[in-house]
């Protein structure tokens, strides 16, 4: 088992960035695939971006390639995620969660959220 605590959001003007970090917990971190994701208000969640145990093979979701970048350093049990060139419908609650593969239903163990606001 593993947890997982999101940082780093905060209010930001359009066209600004932010870094998201996801920290987590016990030695076998390396071995899960992390994946970011957002709700925003009044919208269902959904996924950003994750990135393999090793770090490879990140993907992204269409709404954010080319914007946003998802990095990990193993040897801090870290996942960061850049966000770049931010527009306001990217304003939402970010959760990065921890799963034993990549696919979306596998993520089980989920962080509280960090609320990342853009304004106009």
């Amino acid at each position: 088992q593993v947890q997982v605590v999101e940082s780093g959001g905060q209010l930001v003007q359009a066209g600004g960035s932010l870094r998201l970090s996801c920290v987590g917990s016990g030695r076998t971190f390396s071995s899960y695939a992390i994946g970011w994701f957002r709700r925003a208000p009044g919208k269902e969640r959904e996924f950003v971006a994750d990135i393999s145990g090793s770090g490879g093979a990140p993907a992204y979701a269409d709404s954010v390639k080319g914007r946003f970048t998802i990095s990990r350093d193993n040897t801090k049990n870290t996942v960061f995620l850049q966000m770049n060139s931010l527009k306001p419908e990217d304003t939402a609650v970010y959760y990065c969660a921890a799963g034993p593969t990549r696919r979306r239903n596998e993520y089980l163990y989920w962080g509280q959220g960090t609320q990342v606001t853009v304004s106009s």
